[in-house]
């Protein structure tokens, strides 16, 4: 197929999908698209590939925005489609993420003209894989649902006045041990906007155009220091070189602010964390940020690892407890045989075993593969969905 053979999407319908005067077409419009959905996942990779190629095909000059090895973009592509499938009926959710996902696009060079190659991509790789279940009326559910994706993700990048993004320099590179490294940074020019408990992207020097998410483990600063705690992940080139080859004096670009993990101290409701390795890091932003106060909500940390020396920052975690009585911090550890002051078992497995936490809200980082258990787990241990909270890109 051509890329002039290629259909855009539909126009948009009279009433947006979301218009409580349309609950029924809404609705529909989520089933299909679920639906069609789980019908391609399991051919997940053909499917991105198909919609890259399709993408370079339609609009070229794209293919710029990336780097050369799109192995992470496509894997990062997949999993912001997930989510937004997931949520489609919860828009409190769904529109904060599509708003950041939109500023933080801006970092990459993308105009509001790509949207619509996009879309376009997006549709023809669906049909193509979809089969016979892609039917007209599932189509037209995507290019509604679509529609709307693009324009919340247009408006909030053009309505952004900050720049794409910021530069920070690195002042201290401490290499805690073979795989894992504290990087500490100071603004070129401006500090980054970013609230305790949210994650950003960015740009080494000696990896340029893979843009990685990180998660700062210090709540802001006056003078705008950020510090990362970052683990080299098996494959993770980016990680791997900034664990083995962070120099000070390098600069690093930094994007967008992006993540929903905060503690609501007016809520009234009390908190769970549950941290694997260096997801501990927004978990101790956060817990620095609630001791600038007297009062508090009651906080469970729960910090987990295979063995004791993976339980990151547990030392500082720990001492932490010492003057903020609000705060307790429960070890766990998966191997054997348990050790005093620890839980044995996985996280999902411990947090799970104390009971379901009714009544509080639970935020939770670490690899996609924890987050998936965790939640799961908890979900049948009977903890309301709408009081879990995490973020989809915490790891690469």
């Amino acid at each position: 197929m051509t890329a002039d053979a290629v259909r855009s999407p539909a126009p948009p319908p009279d009433r947006e999908p979301h218009d409580p005067a349309d609950t029924g077409a809404a609705a529909l419009m989520v089933r299909l698209i679920r639906e069609s959905y789980a019908e391609i996942q399991p051919r997940a990779e053909d499917v991105i590939r198909f919609f890259y190629a399709m993408l370079f095909a339609i609009a070229p000059a794209t293919r710029e925005l990336f780097a050369a090895n799109m192995e992470v973009q496509r894997s990062r592509f997949w999993r912001a489609l997930g989510y937004i499938v997931q949520h489609l009926d919860r828009p409190e959710e769904l529109v904060p993420f599509l708003r950041q996902l939109g500023r933080d696009h801006r970092k990459f060079g993308v105009l509001a003209a790509h949207y619509d190659a996009m879309g376009s991509a997006l549709l023809t790789a669906l049909r193509q894989y979809a089969g016979p279940v892609f039917t007209p009326q599932v189509e037209k559910a995507w290019c509604d649902a679509y529609h709307l994706i693009a324009k919340t993700m247009r408006e909030a990048a053009e309505a952004e006045g900050g720049p794409a993004w910021w530069t920070a320099r690195v002042v201290d590179h401490q290499r805690l041990s073979w795989d894992l490294a504290v990087v500490r940074l100071t603004p070129a020019d401006w500090p980054v906007p970013y609230r305790a408990g949210q994650y950003v992207s960015v740009e080494v020097p000696q990896r340029p155009r893979l843009w990685r998410y990180l998660s700062p483990a210090n709540t802001p600063r006056p003078d705008g220091s950020i510090e990362f705690h970052v683990r080299a992940i098996p494959g993770g080139t980016v990680s791997r070189s900034i664990v083995s080859h962070t120099q000070v004096g390098d600069t690093w670009r930094i994007g967008a602010p992006m993540g929903q993990m905060t503690v609501d101290r007016n809520s009234g409701r009390d908190v769970v964390m549950v941290a694997g390795g260096t997801g501990t890091a927004p978990m101790r932003a956060i817990l620095e940020d609630l001791s600038r106060w007297g009062e508090n909500p009651e906080v469970t940390m729960f910090a987990g690892g295979r063995t004791r020396a993976d339980l990151h920052d547990l030392d500082t975690l720990t001492a932490m407890t010492a003057t903020n009585p609000w705060l307790t911090v429960v070890p766990v550890v998966e191997s054997a045989p348990r050790m005093a002051g620890m839980e044995q078992g996985t996280l999902a497995d411990v947090v799970t075993r104390f009971g379901a936490w009714p009544g509080r809200d639970v935020l939770i980082c670490g690899s996609p593969a924890m987050i998936r258990a965790t939640v799961s787990r908890m979900l049948v241990a009977g903890t309301p969905l709408d009081r879990i909270i995490y973020d989809p890109f915490t790891l690469d």
